[in-house]
């Protein structure tokens, strides 16, 4: 970590802090479904309070089209109250100079958390006028924002010409977790990749094969793997424009110490999901059905890498997590991995959706609340967010 962090701040007493952080979380008919995001977030807030400071809190939730009700984060205003037991003062139109006037009006011990910061077309633009304008709301800037800060967004970056910047507690942990992990891993080092993004995870996989022992793929990007050896993949999901790419990282496989790992029996369906799931193996996939799962026989090969494993770097669920037929791959690998006695990292969106038991969270080493982010700083070992705060 070579970044100053808010243990660092002198003087902090009486000032507000703008913080930024990542409560982009699960919701559903307007209630939290998964709140591991925010919950990792509140040694920060904990931090900040206990030396008496105003805290302004902005994030963003999902991907709104303007002002969408669907995507306020009242419901998370309300998770916040219950783990932090303060009042959390929602302001909504906080883009309107009435909005600073209110922030300043407020008491300490209370919290102020900003609306969906996407409901403003300048967050995304970095545009510097929407970004003094969040400035001007306080005296210091604090990211702690791990999972957004691969964007170069006005509440990320652009805040940081007008105010000096500096690392929460949760970005340190995960800068610091990650960069340990990939440096200096316990071996054998297993990294398994699954979900879609195939643009994005295809070039950290070529990077990853320099470091780790062996690299699983599961879900949509092993499709893309597979189509690339040359077998048939049915409907199911496949970035036919990524394939090539595919073919250079088999070549590069072949001339490193690590292996590629592709599914040996996947679960197949239709396209509409209404016959029978089926397991065949990889190179037996008919035309008229699509890949949702990866088989039992993965599984079983996967458990036996885990148990084994020094260091395990998780992102991206296996299957269609969703519906339930289709999570037995996802499930069987967080099972194994939540009692494996390896470093444990585990990361992305949907890999924390797809978690729905609690306690295997608290046997994982660290809960990455990076997906993206995870996997861009898994690549260059540094984020745009990251780069914009304060050297130590």
């Amino acid at each position: 970590m070579r970044k100053k962090t808010i243990r660092d701040i002198a003087g902090i007493s009486g000032q507000t802090v703008f913080l930024t952080v990542d409560f982009n979380i699960s919701l559903k008919d307007g209630k939290v479904t998964n709140d591991t995001r925010i919950v990792e977030a509140i040694p920060t807030i904990k931090y900040l309070l206990s030396k008496k400071v105003k805290i302004v809190l902005a994030s963003h939730l999902g991907r709104p089209k303007g002002v969408d009700p669907k995507f306020s984060l009242k419901p998370v205003a309300e998770r916040v109250a219950l783990l932090t037991g303060k009042k959390v003062n929602l302001i909504e139109k906080y883009w309107e100079k009435e909005a600073v006037d209110k922030v300043r009006s407020l008491p300490s011990d209370q919290l102020v958390l900003l609306d969906n910061i996407r409901f403003h077309e300048g967050e995304k633009k970095n545009d510097p006028t929407f970004a003094k304008h969040l400035a001007s709301m306080a005296d210091i800037f604090v990211n702690d924002a791990f999972g957004s800060s691969h964007r170069t967004h006005a509440s990320i970056v652009g805040i940081t010409e007008y105010l000096k910047g500096y690392a929460g507690l949760l970005m340190e942990k995960e800068i610091n977790m990650i960069s340990d992990a990939l440096e200096k891993p316990k071996r054998p080092f297993l990294v398994i990749i699954g979900g879609a993004k195939t643009p994005e995870k295809i070039s950290v996989i070529e990077r990853i094969l320099d470091i780790a022992d062996t690299v699983a793929l599961g879900g949509a990007i092993a499709n893309t793997f597979l189509a690339a050896w040359g077998f048939g993949m049915g409907q199911s999901i496949v970035d036919y424009e990524m394939v090539e790419m595919a073919r250079v990282v088999f070549w590069k496989a072949t001339r490193q110490h690590s292996a590629l790992m592709l599914p040996l029996d996947v679960v197949i369906s239709d396209n509409q999901r209404q016959a029978k799931p089926k397991t065949v193996d990889y190179n037996q996939v008919p035309p008229n059905v699509a890949i949702f799962d990866i088989g039992q026989k993965t599984q079983n090969h996967l458990k036996d890498m885990i148990k084994n494993a020094g260091t395990i770097i998780w992102n991206g669920p296996m299957g269609l997590y969703e519906d339930p037929r289709f999570a037995k791959g996802t499930d069987s690998l967080l099972e194994s991995i939540s009692g494996s006695k390896a470093i444990t990292i585990v990361g992305g969106g949907d890999t924390l959706t797809s978690i729905k038991t609690k306690s295997c969270l608290k046997k994982i080493t660290h809960i990455s609340t990076g997906g993206s982010a995870m996997l861009e700083f898994m690549k260059i070992g540094t984020l745009p967010g990251i780069e914009v705060l304060e050297n130590a």
